[in-house]
This record gives C-alpha cells, sequence and structure tokens, in this order.
C-alpha cells in the first residue's frame, strides 16, 4: 500500500508510475489526498477539543474548592457539550479513516524507474536467454502423452478425486517431485536461506498484508466456517510472521525458504495453453523471502535473479528472463523479474518463477519496520519462486526425452536416485 504522504510530495512521479501500467483511475490518486486532508482536518479540531475539554475538566476541581458552584455547573455543562462534539468528530474520523484505506487498497504500488511502460506481456523486456531453442522434431511428445507413457501422472484419476486442476503423481513421477522440492530447498539453504514450514491457510490480515487481498480474492480458495484462505504461495505466511514487528537494524537482511503446496481457483483458464501441468489448481512450489534495508533491496533483487539462473542452469535447461512491463507487473510489486523456461514439445517458453521486488508496498500494509539511528523505517519486501515445480516438470520430460526414455539432469538424478525414466 503507498503512503499518502509519499502521493502527496510525489504526485507527478506518482501519475506517471501509474500510467505505465496502463491504469486509469488516476483521479483516485487526487482523492486520497483530500480524503487525507479532511482527516487531518478532523483530527485537529478533535484534538483541540479534548484539549478544552481536559483543561476544563482541571477547572471544575478548583472552582468547586474554591465554592464557585454556578461557575462549576457551567463548566460542567460545558464539558458535556464537548463530550457530545468530540463523540461525532470521533465518528467521522472513523469514517474518513476508512475511506482513505479503501482508496489506497485501489492504488497499484509505483513501478521502478528501470520498467518501461506497457500493456502486456508482449511489451516485456528479454534480458538474457541461456541457449538458441528450437524443437524436438518430428516424434517428440507433450509432457501430458509422456506422462501417460510412462505411468507419472495421471491427469484423469485427479479429476474424479477433486476434479481438473489437481493432477494424482505416481510411481517416479511422485519421486521425481519429491527431489526437486529437496535440491531446491538445499540449493535455497545454500545461499543463506533458513528454512521455515509454514501454515497452508492465511487469516484476513495476512491476504492483505502481503496484497493478494482485496486483488484477488477471486482467485483464493476460501474456507468460509473458518474465514481462512489456502494460500496461493507460501510467499503469504512466511512474509507475514513479519507483520507488525519492529526489528533491529541487526536483524536484517532476513532470507527465509519455504516449501508448500499452493492453491489458485485459476478462474476463468481454459483452452489448450492450460493442458496438462501448463496451469493447475493445486501444486507445489518452493519460495524465498527477503526483508532488506532500502538502500540494499535493488542489489538483492538481482543477487536473486541470478540465484534463479543458477538453478536453471543446474537443470540444464534452455530458459530467458524477463524484466516485466508496466502494465504486465504484478499489483504490489514495483519491479519484477520473469523466468521462463523452453518447452521443446510444445515449442513455447513456460513462465517457472518470478523474483519481485515490493519495496515499501507490503512492509506498510504489514506494519514492518526496522529501527536505526534511534528511528524507525519501513522495510522492503522481495520474494522469488526458487522453484514451482509444474512447468519444471513439464520442460524436464519434454526436453530430455529420447527413444531410450527420459534422461534426468545429473543433479537431478543424484537427488532423485534414478538417471532414465523408461
Amino acid at each position: 500500500m503507498l503512503q499518502v504522504n509519499f502521493l502527496r510530495d510525489n504526485k507527478e512521479r506518482v501519475l506517471e508510475g501509474l500510467k505505465k501500467r496502463q491504469f486509469r483511475n488516476l483521479e483516485l490518486v487526487d482523492e486520497a489526498i483530500a480524503t487525507d486532508d479532511e482527516r487531518k482536518r478532523i483530527q485537529f479540531e478533535l484534538d483541540s477539543q479534548l484539549s478544552e475539554s481536559n483543561k476544563i475538566s482541571k477547572e471544575i476541581g478548583l472552582l468547586m474548592k474554591e465554592g464557585k458552584k454556578e461557575e462549576a455547573e457551567s463548566a460542567k455543562s460545558k464539558t458535556a457539550q464537548l463530550k457530545e462534539s468530540t463523540s461525532e468528530l470521533k465518528s467521522q474520523l472513523d469514517v474518513k479513516e476508512k475511506e482513505l484505506i479503501n482508496i489506497l487498497y485501489q492504488l497499484p504500488n509505483i513501478p521502478h524507474e528501470k520498467v518501461k511502460s506497457g500493456a502486456s506481456a508482449d511489451d516485456n523486456e528479454i534480458i538474457y536467454q541461456s541457449h538458441d531453442v528450437e524443437g524436438l522434431g518430428e516424434g517428440a511428445i507433450p509432457h501430458w502423452e509422456l506422462a501417460k507413457k510412462y505411468n507419472l501422472i495421471d491427469f484423469e484419476l485427479g479429476v474424479k478425486i477433486a476434479g481438473a486442476g489437481f493432477p494424482v503423481y505416481l510411481g517416479k513421477g511422485a519421486r521425481l517431485q519429491r527431489a526437486l522440492v529437496q535440491y531446491f530447498l538445499d540449493k535455497n539453504v545454500e545461499k543463506g536461506y533458513m528454512e521455515v514450514n509454514p501454515p497452508h491457510v492465511v487469516n484476513e490480515a495476512s491476504g492483505y498484508g502481503t496484497g493478494q487481498l482485496p486483488d484477488k480474492e477471486g482467485q483464493m480458495y476460501y474456507i468460509n466456517e473458518d474465514n481462512l484462505y489456502l494460500i496461493p504461495t507460501a510467499e503469504v505466511p512466511v512474509t507475514n510472521l513479519y507483520r507488525d514487528v519492529l526489528l533491529e537494524e541487526k536483524d536484517l537482511p532476513i532470507k527465509n525458504t519455504a516449501f508448500s503446496q499452493c492453491y489458485r481457483r485459476e478462474a476463468g483458464s481454459y483452452g489448450a495453453h492450460v493442458r496438462g501441468l501448463n496451469r493447475l489448481h493445486q501444486f507445489e512450489k518452493v519460495e524465498i523471502v527477503r526483508i532488506e534495508k532500502p538502500e540494499n533491496s535493488y542489489a538483492v533483487l538481482e543477487e536473486m535473479v541470478e540465484h534463479i539462473k543458477e538453478i536453471l542452469s543446474d537443470l540444464e535447461l534452455p530458459y530467458r528472463v524477463l524484466r516485466l512491463c508496466g502494465g504486465d507487473t504484478g499489483f504490489a510489486s514495483a519491479m519484477t523479474y520473469d523466468f521462463e523456461v523452453w518447452s521443446a514439445a510444445q515449442e513455447k517458453w513456460l513462465e517457472v518463477s518470478s523474483v519481485s521486488n515490493f519495496e515499501t508496498f507490503q512492509a506498510n500494509r504489514l506494519k514492518c519496520r526496522y529501527k536505526t539511528d534511534g528511528k524507525s523505517q519501513l522495510v522492503h519486501t522481495l520474494n522469488g519462486s526458487a522453484m514451482a515445480l509444474p512447468r519444471i516438470m513439464a520442460a524436464l520430460l519434454e526436453n530430455n526425452q529420447t527413444e531410450e526414455g527420459i534422461k534426468l539432469p545429473k543433479k537431478i538424478a543424484e537427488y532423485a536416485r534414478f538417471d532414465v525414466i523408461n
């Protein structure tokens, strides 16, 4: 959530940033500033009346001691009037504060200056590509056919149990999933991330803290009886570990990694592009989360990018890195890099990771600050997928198919304890 003082002091920059995103409700910026002005006016009047009321209350005691009952009664009458007035002002203040929050919740983060303007994924910048890519040629088959051929994943059985988008992994398919998770976690821990095992459900406050609510409410699974949400990513519970926390400067940086199941309704997703593992309602992912001092966060973002590149190199997959344009950058992010691997059988790029810097946007919602030089200020939060499994699995199966079977990359074969699927 943007701070209203930031909107007031950097209005032109804010408007330009929102235009980069193709955000149309620019009038919300003026509405937020005007609402905050009115909130401040009410607060000032309330504080003045409370101060006057306290002053008169002290005078009443002195007047009674001096035997000036008539003057004391007049003062009591005035305090009663002030009490009624301050009660009304408190009510008005509460309304204005809620109005302001509701406006601010509608404003996305302001993109970093390096993020270019754009309307969709077509406008994203390709920053790096590891290999020239080509299809596997005649006879190559997509991962959903490979999964059936080698009895790795049963999509129909998942439909029977839960519905489309909930696959059942079998045999070497299940073992490969487990090996990938362990490899990703170990890789992250080697880089200094502390592993945590968070809940897979969160409350409403946690959803608001990281920006899933109210922006993505329709994409989350909701448990009505308990007012809880199934997590769309481990980012949500892990980042919320630091909600309402005042950190010491010596505590930073904080580096966490977590494995979780992820649940996404993916409402409105239909067609060939969602076939097989391309888009699921339940999938496994390993996440990395950073809590950083503001002056370090963009160097850290580049460090995280290099970390993901190293993982993909170990997987021996052709990949590319994109910096998202304003219109394709997520609501809460100031800058995002996407990683895509080449699906040789489908002959298209598949997104497998996003690494983002949210600057203070999440921290402001979370009320996560750190003390420095006797003052407190908001931290910067960052997160990334290291990695999401479904499309990694799809690319591994498709890119490594041979006449003898599917040959695993050396690093993963060590974890899976088999090097070929046949």
